[in-house]
């Protein structure tokens, strides 16, 4: 990559090419030549940035192929490149506190003693967190929190439970909105998305009599994170432990039981548990919705408080987000018992961690074009809605924005 300055030398050559008359052209040819020549030097540029960065990011797998699959558009759009290395929200947060690189992505809120004081959160990148499974059947299966809780937890162990087979045999609403240029509910003058209509499901799903295999995050993340907050805000009953970014630490009972032991199995990634349950008939596990197709699994809808059965799609997650707050830090709180019919209530939005105070400049601002790049829609909206994501809009980008604005 190109590490010098750029120069527009097409705006030199019309200079060099202008209209000069024959008395004196020597002169003002030797007069151009010396612009051209100090151009060079200063790198003058007319509309783009005088030096190419290459920045250095880590963190969080969950946006991982959103940021892979918008590097060719940020580079022709910025002159900037970077390189993602992406593993977990646990490896990005240590990676921040140790200046390793330049941004770091975490799909929880990092608030531990170490955190240096002039890190901040950008809310980034929003996408479902969405159930997979493998499944023979190819009736979509749905399910409530309180079973999902129930079957990551160890107490619901074989798909022709009464629990599952009672969230699949039911009459429910889905429900349809009016949309946006970005794929969002629109929202009417309080906020509230509006619906165009609604639909009455009757479902119909005959379960195998199988042992469920169950596939968790064995490495520190925000994705179990956001997941395990889900499962003890909408069923607390059940899973009964706080959110935490080690699974095996929140769950509810003792993992290490016979019963538990090669049916409860962990895996390191994203990808890692998707191929691990890509390989293990009538498995289930949790990550992205883009890992499904490529690893053969079924994405699970899930049963909200409204009682409607919801995709893990960009409307969903958009409707969801609709509830949620954001304090000073750019911290996130999301209402998991939300009444909105249309909510997919496995939302995750996955945050930049960026500092405020770059000992180099030039590189803070490359920092801050990527995250507007990211939150563009030549990003979010052109690449990430075929990936599953959703284009973070309305208010929600707005205080986004304020943050990367303190970039610096």
């Amino acid at each position: 990559m190109h590490k010098g300055p750029i120069v527009n030398l097409t705006y030199i050559g019309l200079l060099c090419s202008s209209n000069i008359p024959k008395k004196g052209k020597k002169l003002r040819i030797s007069k151009f030549a010396k612009i051209a020549t100090l151009a060079l030097a200063f790198g003058l540029v007319a509309g783009t940035p005088a030096y190419a960065v290459d920045l250095q990011g880590s963190g969080a797998s969950f946006p991982a192929l959103l940021i892979e699959a918008c590097k060719a558009g940020f580079a022709s759009n910025t002159a900037h490149t970077y390189v993602y290395a992406s593993s977990s929200s646990g490896t990005g947060q240590a990676n921040s506190d140790k200046s390793i690189g330049d941004f770091w992505m975490s799909d929880g809120a990092y608030t531990a003693a170490t955190r240096r004081s002039t890190l901040i959160h950008v809310p980034l990148v929003a996408a479902p967190i969405a159930i997979l499974t493998n499944l023979p059947s190819k009736t979509t299966l749905q399910l409530s929190a309180a079973t999902v809780a129930g079957i990551f937890g160890g107490q619901i162990t074989r798909w022709n439970d009464p629990a599952i087979i009672a969230d699949n045999n039911r009459t429910s609403t889905k429900v349809v909105y009016k949309l946006d240029s970005n794929g969002n509910p629109r929202k009417d003058s309080k906020g509230d998305p509006i619906v165009l209509r609604t639909q009455t499901v009757t479902s119909h799903y005959t379960l195998p009599n199988q042992s469920i295999k169950v596939v968790y995050r064995a490495d520190s993340s925000g994705t179990t994170e956001n997941f395990t907050n889900y499962l003890n805000k909408s069923a607390p009953n059940v899973w009964t432990k706080a959110k935490g970014k080690v699974f095996k630490d929140g769950f509810p009972g003792n993992i290490n039981a016979t019963e538990n032991l090669g049916r409860i199995v962990g895996a390191t990634s994203s990808n890692g548990v998707a191929q691990l349950a890509g390989k293990t008939p009538f498995s289930i596990t949790y990550a992205e919705v883009n890992y499904a197709a490529a690893n053969k699994l079924k994405v699970a809808n899930l049963i909200n408080p409204a009682g409607s059965s919801v995709a893990a799609d960009s409307t969903g997650v958009g409707a969801f987000l609709a509830s949620a707050t954001q304090d000073a830090n750019g911290f996130l709180s999301f209402d998991y018992a939300t009444k909105e019919k249309g909510a997919y209530p496995l939302g995750i939005v996955s945050y930049l961690l960026a500092d405020t105070s770059y000992p180099d400049k030039t590189k803070a601002a490359a920092v801050k074009d990527f995250a507007n790049y990211i939150l563009s829609t030549k990003c979010a909206k052109d690449v990430g809605a075929n990936l599953g994501f959703s284009v973070i809009d309305g208010d929600l980008l707005k205080k986004s924005l304020s943050q990367v604005a303190k970039i610096g």
